[in-house]
């Protein structure tokens, strides 16, 4: 340490005084400014080329909303309730109507604080971490009057930062607004988008996890909830003023949270971005802008393009601003011919085109697939679910309607609830039916997906071609057969499943190299021309509490001696048909040469 009396000597002190000069503590605040998450906030630097709604579309769903935030529910009853969510299938426009939302709250002197989460984005967009010290700090902003008591809570809790998010809520955003006062008649929200993007934050390494003999590793479902959860329990704080609007895809956990019986009364109906408001007549004034805009820029025929050809993109649309989003932008910014020439590639593009104008589109789809608890899997069920994988017959050809999800369900699953589990993250992609719907069909919302899933230099590692699908289709059909058993359910579900079993138009065997094995006696089944196959004479079995046999009608195996089972021959086509008979059901194994 330095002395400032070094090599003095031959003096004395009188009454001295030490006055200790240290740096005074840093200012909480700015310890909180540390901690948030600037990416997140709807007008930072991050989300300048963020989406927003382009004028004079989604007017209608953007009035709903703002008018809640405002106004609050029309229904007496629902005065009180402060939290939305706002959902929809992936591509339908949510992070713009939120966006713009917000735009307009600014515009209007409203109170917004936000927070956009995005999995593609700066790391604290993609955690819980941030969430709650953003959130605090954009309020002080609004509400000086926070500042002081936001800056205590931070000073007497060192660690608050590193707490959970309720202990955060508390301190940070309800014990201050508890000690200023704050007119709850003054409109206010909470913004908070994607939050189905939110990632789970870990807390163990992974050799935690091997030592201990049991995965330590944290869903991100986990984390969604517990933020969902905070929110609701400030919502109904009343201290809190805020109205909070969330949007997300339609999760499993987002779901299950705004479905939960004993939480109803605390929600505002939810928002869903559907077929009520038109999103079609805003995709052509949308995609009409925007042709505007570029038949300006390059000088083009105000003929172009054609009413053909923008009926020809709404129908490939979907309904999905995502589509028409990604057509513009590549029109609009690729460097690989005239806007004319890349509209036709557009128009003309197949799922091996060497050039790919939606890269975008299929890594946003890769996105949402891989966060699947199987994705492989997930990708067999969604070629089952439309029925043709490229170079099968339509599976459903002999139905003359799509068949019921739960039909699909008891066809593929080997446990109740495989299908929530293959499923259950997909909702953004696919139209799920509730469980206890036994007419409505599974009903993929966007065309473009299944050009992906076709696509194996689009698709890489996740692609599933024919054959592992014809594989597991196949093992799934004798499966049944063998076990002669269904999941537990209504006696005329069974009937309808069997009806849906023997009408499938399956797969040709000998296109597939595999073969198909399956254990001695487990189809009964008569071999008229040659010798019984798994028995010695076709015998009446119950399937499901309904008698059926299997009948051949030519050779379609050879019985493996000692390994008591029967494989398929390759060298013809084999495929089921059935007749129903009132005393039982008879499987009429058909096989033709080539």
């Amino acid at each position: 340490m330095t002395s400032f009396l070094s090599g003095a000597h031959d003096f004395s002190f009188k009454d001295l005084n030490v006055i200790n000069a240290a740096p005074p503590a840093g200012d909480p605040l700015n310890d909180l400014a540390s901690q948030i998450a600037p990416g997140a906030l709807h007008d930072s630097a991050e989300r300048c080329d963020a989406p927003k709604c382009h004028p004079e579309t989604r007017v209608a769903v953007q009035g709903e909303i703002y008018s809640w935030i405002v106004h609050g529910d029309s229904d007496p009853t629902q005065k009180t309730v402060k939290i939305k969510w706002v959902t929809g299938p992936a591509g339908t426009g949510k992070s713009a109507i939120m966006g713009s939302v917000a735009d307009t709250c600014k515009q209007d002197g409203v109170l917004a604080v936000t927070f956009f989460f995005a999995s593609y984005a700066s790391p604290d967009r993609r955690r819980k971490t941030a969430f709650i010290p953003t959130l605090a700090y954009q309020l002080t902003e609004h509400l000086p009057a926070l500042k002081d008591p936001v800056a205590q809570a931070i000073r007497d809790k060192p660690l608050l930062f590193k707490k959970n998010l309720r202990v955060q809520m508390e301190a940070l955003i309800l014990t201050p607004l508890r000690q200023v006062a704050i007119e709850s008649n003054v409109p206010g929200v909470v913004l908070v988008d994607g939050l189905d993007e939110c990632e789970a934050e870990q807390f163990f390494d992974s050799h935690v996890a091997s030592r201990t003999g049991k995965s330590m590793e944290r869903e991100k479902a986990d984390d969604q909830l517990e933020i969902l959860q905070v929110l609701r329990e400030a919502a109904l704080d009343p201290a809190f003023p805020f109205r909070i609007v969330i949007a997300s895809r339609p999760e499993r956990v987002f779901r299950e949270f705004f479905g939960n019986e004993s939480h109803k009364s605390s929600f505002a109906p939810n928002l869903i971005l559907d077929e009520k408001y038109n999103p079609n007549t805003d995709i052509v004034l949308f995609l009409q802008a925007k042709f505007s805009e570029i038949r300006r820029r390059y000088n083009l025929s105000p003929s172009w393009p054609s009413e053909d050809i923008l009926a020809t993109l709404l129908d490939q649309a979907s309904g999905q601003f995502i589509y028409a989003a990604v057509v513009v932008r590549y029109i609009t910014n690729s460097r690989h011919g005239s806007p004319c020439t890349l509209l036709n590639q557009v128009l003309e593009v197949k799922p091996s085109s060497g050039t790919n104008p939606f890269s975008q589109l299929d890594a946003f789809y890769t996105h949402i697939l891989q966060s699947t608890a199987n994705p492989v899997l997930a990708v067999k069920w969604l070629w089952i679910i439309k029925g043709q994988h490229l170079g099968w017959i339509n599976l459903f050809k002999r139905m003359s309607t799509a068949p019921a999800a739960f039909l699909v369900n008891l066809l593929l699953q080997t446990d109740n609830g495989d299908a929530e589990y293959v499923l259950g993250d997909l909702h953004s992609l696919i139209d799920v039916p509730a469980s206890d719907d036994l007419e409505t069909p599974y009903r993929p919302y966007h065309k473009s997906l299944y050009d992906l899933l076709g696509s194996k230099d689009r698709f890489g590692p996740l692609y599933v071609g024919d054959m592992q699908c014809a594989e597991f289709l196949w093992g799934r059909y004798f499966d049944i057969c063998t076990h002669k058993v269904l999941p537990a359910c209504h006696p005329l579900d069974q009937q309808k499943f069997l009806h849906f079993f023997f009408n499938l138009f399956m797969p040709d065997i000998w296109r597939y190299t595999s073969q198909f094995n399956f254990a001695l006696s487990s189809v009964d089944c008569l071999h008229e021309q040659v010798h019984a196959i798994g028995t010695s004479a076709a015998q009446n079995a119950n399937f499901g509490g309904i008698p059926f046999c299997v009948t051949a009608r030519k050779p379609i195996g050879t019985y493996q001696a000692g390994r008591g089972s029967f494989v398929i021959d390759s060298t013809g086509i084999f495929y089921p048909t059935t007749c129903f008979d009132p005393r039982q059901i008879h499987i009429v194994v058909n096989f033709d040469p080539q």
